[in-house]
């Protein structure tokens, strides 16, 4: 004879949920929004029309033109970003990056000539290889063909790993917007220099915010904002300010600066063009630099 084994009061309930959660799941399958399920097609024209693409009647925002979500208020202009550097290769600029330095040549910049070429732009010495520009003792600085005023620019730059002196005299280099506003480089991992000189200081201004600093030999970042100053009638009517960062952490954040670039001096503004080259300081060290690229600052369209 079989035996009849209880059925345990904690299986009944169990039982006595389940069953109508499954019955509710199996009724409810035709009417799931799958692609090829007429119920998938009427959300699908349900979104369209429930959500629209801007409106007309909504009110005007304070200062300005443009209602809110204003459905003629003109779109971005689309941009395909770049992709992120590695140790061992630069990224991919975005789309609409102006290339100074495509790690195969220096057909975008130049150099003061000298001697009998003193006065005139000349091509640079330095060094091109494996992707990298580095610079070449006794061939002076370069600059770019290009002049740039407001710009969001990406350079990567990486000092000697074997560390040599100290101070000022390791990895020293300098990246100057429009050739008077210094961004400082040099190798300020583990060593001790005047803080606005450091990495990544406004040079001779400001210290940046924290020491962000790789190794010696590893590459670094920075990604810069800058906008020009502004001088009508021979008069500055707006600074120039820097937003910097550092390997990604911020160094400067829209920092009023004071003047051009000045070495044991406080500086001051003097009247120039409202665009100039980006400019790469030579200072004796093998300093090196890839992927750099900048992108103009312009918001007419906001």
């Amino acid at each position: 004879m079989a035996i009849q084994r209880p059925v345990s009061k904690v299986n009944s309930v169990a039982a006595s949920l389940v069953s109508p959660l499954l019955f509710s799941l199996v009724s409810a399958l035709p009417f799931l929004a799958l692609p090829g399920n007429p119920a998938h097609a009427q959300q699908t024209s349900k979104t369209v029309q429930d959500y629209p693409a801007g409106y007309t009647d909504t009110p005007f925002l304070p200062g300005g033109k443009w209602r809110v979500h204003d459905i003629n208020r003109p779109r971005p202009r689309v941009v395909t970003p770049g992709t992120a550097s590695t140790e061992d290769q630069p990224g991919r600029p975005p789309s609409d990056a102006i290339v100074l330095f495509n790690g195969e040549d220096l057909s975008n910049w130049q150099a003061e000539g000298r001697g009998e070429e003193q006065g005139n732009s000349v091509a640079p010495e330095w060094k091109v290889a494996n992707g990298y520009i580095e610079t070449v003792p006794k061939t002076g600085s370069i600059f770019t063909k290009e002049k740039l005023g407001d710009m969001q620019l990406h350079i990567e730059w990486a000092t000697p790993k074997n560390v040599r002196a100290a101070s000022q005299g390791r990895g020293n280099s300098g990246v100057l917007i429009m050739g008077l506003y210094e961004i400082q480089v040099l190798d300020s991992y583990n060593n001790v220099s005047y803080a606005d000189g450091q990495a990544a200081a406004i040079y001779g201004q400001y210290p940046p915010l924290v020491n962000a600093s790789r190794k010696p030999g590893e590459w670094q970042v920075y990604d810069i904002i800058f906008e020009a100053p502004r001088f009508e009638a021979g008069q500055l009517v707006r600074p120039a300010f820097a937003t910097v960062f550092h390997n990604g952490v911020l160094a400067h954040h829209r920092q009023e600066l004071m003047g051009p670039m000045r070495h044991k001096a406080v500086t001051h503004y003097e009247p120039h063009e409202a665009e100039g080259p980006l400019l790469l300081q030579s200072h004796g060290n093998p300093v090196r630099y890839r992927n750099i690229w900048a992108r103009r600052l312009d918001d007419a369209s906001r």
